[in-house]
């Protein structure tokens, strides 16, 4: 079995169960519509990464931030009831970014993409050069080395 293997295995178990917790029994007003992204277990199963993203402004992330931190005795109070380990870890919860740098791609793709067909590049598929310049140009036929020209495009008809 591989090393790694049962840190995640906990990690999701953990992550199923504070799902769960937060769905059906936490009742602070402050913990919104949450949703959890990941658990990273520490190697040891002595800390729990608890990775969450939610939707609303920076003032709802804080606000959530808080509520997190005041149910967080309760969840680790419920992680030693429902799942066997000999510790219970240590939880720690952490704004998830990679969906807004997720996110933040996306946008920059789609303004490149406005961009190339802003400029008349609309077919896409001409490919660039490494510099960001303009296409290159065609070569001619017989300019190719690796394309033998033609044998019936010299005969008259």
């Amino acid at each position: 079995m591989a090393q790694g293997s049962r840190p995640e295995r906990v990690g999701e178990e953990i992550r199923q169960e504070i799902s769960a917790l937060l769905a059906r029994e936490i009742r602070d007003p402050g913990v919104g519509f949450v949703t959890l992204t990941r658990v990273k277990m520490s190697p040891d199963l002595q800390l729990a990464r608890v990775y969450y993203t939610l939707i609303g402004d920076e003032k709802a992330k804080v606000e959530t931030a808080r509520a997190l931190e005041r149910v967080t005795p309760f969840i680790r109070r419920q992680i030693a009831s429902r799942v066997r380990l000999r510790r219970v870890p240590e939880v720690r919860f952490e704004f998830d970014r990679s969906v807004e740098h997720q996110d933040r791609i996306e946008r920059i793709l789609l303004d490149l993409e406005q961009e190339r067909h802003q400029r008349g590049d609309i077919g896409g598929d001409a490919p660039v050069s490494a510099s960001g310049g303009d296409p290159p140009a065609e070569a001619a036929e017989g300019d190719r080395p690796d394309i033998a020209p033609d044998p019936e495009s010299d005969r008259e008809p």
